[in-house]
């Protein structure tokens, strides 16, 4: 937050996720708490309107979920070396865990888990995923990670360039390292930085993005949208830190320190659409899970999450390894925004294919990483 005489509304009043712009408040630790709203209802509402559900099939859908996430790591621990992954199907609710070994079924379902047997482990894709992340990808090959569901590495190529030598000589090698099948999407993937719109919230240099969770000390967001020293201004123009950490690509990600009258608070913005989402925590949510995302172009959306681990080619040889990929769309401004499941904090924005009229396709970068990397801790309600 910063302190300000004036109180300035519209979306363009909020320039943190997180953070509040508005006169006359006391830093969040200095306030009286206020009464606690579920934690959810961000989500109930969004899910709603993204997901096409009633309001009864949210609130179970959402239960459901933290039922699951609760029990996957149980679930990997029971299947050992035989884990084959696991996601959340969209039939039930409930967690599936694949297993190469038919000995460890019962103790894996013992955990509430279903169960599905399956070829290969969990360790053999990410190996083969690894092997692939050795080549060099031309712009016609987007992304590849590993898909639980189908027990493969899934190659995504662009349409228009699947026929060009290049990305067939990179399919070719790709199913030498391993299981591997093969899918097409209909436009490159692409970082979501935006240039400078007046009004909207931070900006560097000539480039806007959104901020992702605040941190004691900052906020964290994505490593494209700034390097080390790069000074960063809010919605108003003034001065609010610099970037003191920031890794692209190969990661992408960063922080930035927060001053100059600036402060954090624990809450996704839900832009006037949806109430705003208070963070509790950071545990992971499963691949089938639903997840909503904030940024400041599109504003509030959400979908499910669709793999881990994914390595994304933003061209030019500039890879992103262990993304994870999503249904909720994004838009050019987006990046560095938070995902939320729940009121557990997933990720910030990394980028995008498609748009939120049409649909798309998103990668983030999982925030445990960033926290663990620039040994940050999250600032939760």
């Amino acid at each position: 937050m910063r302190r300000s005489t004036v109180i300035r509304t519209g979306l363009s009043a909020l320039l943190l996720l997180g953070t509040w712009a508005t006169a006359g408040l006391a830093p969040a630790t200095a306030a009286s708490p206020a009464p606690e709203e579920p934690a959810s209802a961000a989500m109930l509402t969004a899910m709603q309107k993204d997901l096409g559900l009633t309001p009864s099939q949210a609130e179970t859908r959402l239960a459901t979920e933290k039922t699951a996430t609760a029990v996957e790591g149980k679930a990997r621990r029971a299947a050992g070396s035989s884990y084959g992954g696991s996601w959340i199907s969209s039939d039930s609710g409930k967690l599936t865990v694949a297993v190469t070994d038919r000995a460890k079924a019962d103790a894996v379902r013992a955990t509430g888990a279903t169960v599905r047997l399956v070829e290969y482990s969990a360790s053999r894709l990410d190996a083969a995923k690894k092997r692939i992340d050795g080549l060099t990808a031309p712009d016609g090959v987007s992304s590849w990670g590993v898909d639980p569901t189908s027990n493969r590495v899934v190659v995504s190529v662009v349409t228009a360039q699947k026929n060009d030598k290049d990305v067939q000589a990179f399919v070719a090698k790709a199913r030498e390292a391993g299981p591997v099948t093969v899918q097409e999407i209909a436009a490159p993937i692409r970082t979501t930085a935006a240039g400078t719109v007046g009004g909207d919230p931070y900006y560097t240099g000539n480039v806007r993005c959104s901020i992702g969770f605040s941190v004691q000390g900052g906020f964290v967001t994505a490593g494209h949208c700034g390097s080390v020293g790069a000074s960063v201004r809010g919605w108003d123009n003034t001065y609010i830190g610099n970037f003191q950490g920031s890794s692209f690509p190969e990661n992408d990600y960063a922080w930035v320190n927060v001053g100059s009258g600036w402060w954090t608070v624990p809450v996704v913005l839900g832009w006037g659409t949806v109430p705003d989402a208070l963070v509790r925590g950071s545990n992971e949510a499963p691949v089938g899970a639903s997840i909503c995302r904030s940024g400041s172009t599109t504003h509030w959306r959400c979908g499910v999450v669709q793999g881990k681990n994914v390595t994304v080619n933003y061209g030019n040889g500039q890879l992103v390894y262990q993304l994870t990929q999503t249904s909720a769309c994004a838009e050019p401004g987006d990046s560095g925004g938070a995902y939320i499941s729940g009121d557990q904090a997933q990720g910030v924005t990394s980028g995008a294919s498609g748009n939120c009229t049409t649909g798309g396709t998103t990668f983030y970068q999982p925030i445990n990483e960033i926290l663990n990397r620039y040994g940050l801790r999250l600032h939760t309600a």
